[in-house]
């Protein structure tokens, strides 16, 4: 018994030391430099079948001078259309469409001689899906359009928004004042929607749970032969069929849309915006807020909701800095100079004393018009942002 002891403490003293000093030394080693992986994503469009019939509708090439963006969290598609020297805009869709939401504005836009910059937005069309849990929500947007605004060489823009794409704008607008022009036009925009707002339907098909079974193969499967088989109804006119079927599409066939719409409703800019539309980037700006008397997505009375918060964060500034002026009035010049100059181009801040501080928002409501106005009433709509992107209105 004694022998067979002391072999056993024999092998503990000869496997001990090595044990801890291999320990230690896993523990205290710095670790090898990490090597840059691309970030996980879904595709876009770009991966179907040239064939199939959502490239069909939605071609990758619908609009000349197409390009990708590779940014950190993806791929993006955008296309870059009208006279070089024209002036820049920025065109931002919204929830479920992707860029071809806009169609019908852009040929009026250019004529007019601007500069267009439209793009897909993460996880729908042509642009990838991130994953690996990333959560659809303003910064996400925010960030992807400024990477995008700095990889065009575009130092600032005016920007229209549509639906979500509205609550985009005014979350860009809070976070990147300096990269904004004055102008802004806002079409039936969302970022005040309540939970009340939300159909049912998509307050149950954006939850967790439910996304994880549509994920199954068998259910995406039945979804795709859904989308292939089933028609809208008919009192909505073509183009809206067209939007609408587009989106089941998407549904259907890429793996990440869904996940952005339902990351979108739950975390996104659709809902809890109002600090965007409060925030002191407005000031001095010249604002068009579009909307259809008959829209049950994103209900008509927001339109006057999103023009007094910005209106109210305009005279609120107004407010403090005359109190602020009273209180201290030698240093007054210099106090504004400091707090005005943060919304001014790195290339005039002069300008910044020139700024009126309330923003000037016009509001224009077009008589029977649902939420894809764009497509319904293109027409009107593209008279209304033309006019005002070219100077006339408030």
């Amino acid at each position: 018994m004694a022998s067979r002891a002391s072999v056993l403490l024999t092998y503990l003293l000869l496997l001990v030391p090595p044990i801890v000093v291999s320990t230690f030394y896993l523990l205290v080693s710095f670790p090898t430099p990490p090597h840059r992986l691309p970030a996980p994503v879904f595709p876009g469009l770009s991966s179907l079948p040239p064939d199939s019939r959502a490239r069909d509708i939605y071609p990758e090439d619908w609009l000349d001078d197409g390009y990708y963006a590779d940014l950190p969290m993806g791929r993006t598609r955008y296309w870059l259309v009208g006279p070089e020297s024209g002036s820049k805009v920025v065109l931002i869709h919204g929830l479920s469409v992707p860029a071809f939401v806009w169609e019908p504005l852009i040929p009026q836009l250019t004529a007019a001689g601007n500069r267009v910059l439209v793009y897909d937005l993460y996880g729908r069309g042509y642009s990838d899906a991130p994953a690996a849990g990333v959560v659809y929500d303003p910064h996400l947007y925010v960030t992807q359009l400024a990477l995008l605004l700095q990889h065009v060489g575009w130092q600032r823009t005016r920007i229209v928004g549509y639906s979500m794409g509205g609550a985009i704008t005014a979350a860009f607008v809070a976070t990147f004042p300096r990269l904004v022009e004055d102008d802004i036009v806002l079409i039936a925009s969302a970022g005040l929607v309540e939970s009340s707002d939300l159909p049912r339907t998509a307050k149950v098909m954006s939850s967790p749970i439910v996304q994880l079974l549509t994920a199954n193969p068998i259910i995406k499967a039945y979804l795709r032969r859904l989308a292939a088989s089933r028609s809208s109804p008919s009192s909505e006119s073509a183009g809206v069929n067209t939007l609408a079927e587009l989106v089941r599409l998407q549904s259907a066939h890429l793996p990440g849309f869904n996940r952005a719409v339902s990351s979108s409703l739950r975390s996104g800019p659709v809902r809890g915006m109002s600090w965007a539309f409060e925030s002191e980037g407005w000031r001095g700006r010249r604002v068009l807020v579009v909307h259809g008397t008959q829209d049950n997505t994103v209900p008509s009375a927001h339109a006057a909701r999103i023009r007094g918060l910005i209106v109210e964060a305009g005279a609120s500034t107004n407010s403090t800095s005359s109190s602020l002026s009273s209180a201290s009035p030698t240093s007054s010049s210099t106090s504004t100079t400091r707090k005005w100059s943060w919304f001014a181009s790195a290339s005039d801040s002069s300008s910044s004393l020139e700024r009126e501080p309330s923003a000037r928002v016009e509001v224009e409501m077009i008589p029977g018009a649902g939420h894809a106005l764009t497509w319904t009433h293109a027409d009107e709509v593209g008279a209304l942002v033309c006019r005002f992107l070219g100077g006339d209105g408030v």
